[in-house]
């Protein structure tokens, strides 16, 4: 048994998402905006009844959850699997302070590679860890149940892709979210992979 459908939402806009700093797994809260872009996305979302709401344990992505959760009457589990990517000694810095210290791993970084030294999570691993967990609480619904998901750009990307089938760790073919945008899966009923993305980058109006 599956969750009919999966949809996954990263969190609001947080003030180091507007400086470009790196945030990874620093517990970095939403600012105004971030707060008013949750409220937005939940009035849409409750719209579409979530039988259950999955959340990092990051302050950003729980509040962005929480949001939904206040108007649809639901608990939001939190799940470590559904961190950002740990991006070592770079988190805190902009792209500017990257690419000034470390201009020979930042050229790397910037061609979807993973330079040494970093302490970067690999993706393929935060693609296994993310899929995971998504399907675990899909696991628990039923077919005409939709999944609700929170959890961060780099996250959900390496996610979805090893949820298509796809090596997270070389294979780049997900774009990336905005905040407060979602994506949609549902599972396959015809073979490999077995789940299909219905819908990307999508967000609330206004």
């Amino acid at each position: 048994m599956s969750a009919g459908s999966v949809l996954l939402l990263r969190h609001g806009q947080t003030p180091w998402n507007l400086a470009r700093r790196l945030q990874g797994q620093a517990d970095i809260d939403l600012d105004d905006d971030g707060v008013a872009q949750a409220e937005r996305a939940a009035a849409a979302l409750a719209k579409l009844r979530p039988a259950a709401i999955v959340s990092s344990d990051l302050t950003r992505a729980r509040r962005t959850a929480e949001a939904v959760a206040d108007l649809v009457g639901l608990d939001v589990t939190l799940d470590e699997r559904l961190r950002e990517r740990a991006f070592g000694t770079w988190e805190g810095l902009n792209h500017a302070e990257i690419e000034t210290g470390w201009p020979e791993a930042y050229e790397i970084w910037s061609r979807g590679g993973q330079p040494d030294g970093i302490g970067f999570e690999a993706r393929g691993e935060v693609g296994a860890r993310v899929a995971a967990a998504v399907v675990e609480h899909a696991e628990r619904l039923g077919e005409d149940e939709m999944l609700l998901t929170v959890a961060h750009g780099a996250a959900i990307g390496a996610g979805i892709s090893t949820l298509l089938g796809q090596d997270a760790g070389g294979w780049n073919g997900i774009s990336g979210l905005s905040n407060c945008h979602w994506s949609l899966l549902r599972p396959s009923t015809s073979g490999h992979p077995p789940w299909r993305l219905h819908a990307h980058n999508v967000g609330a109006a206004g």
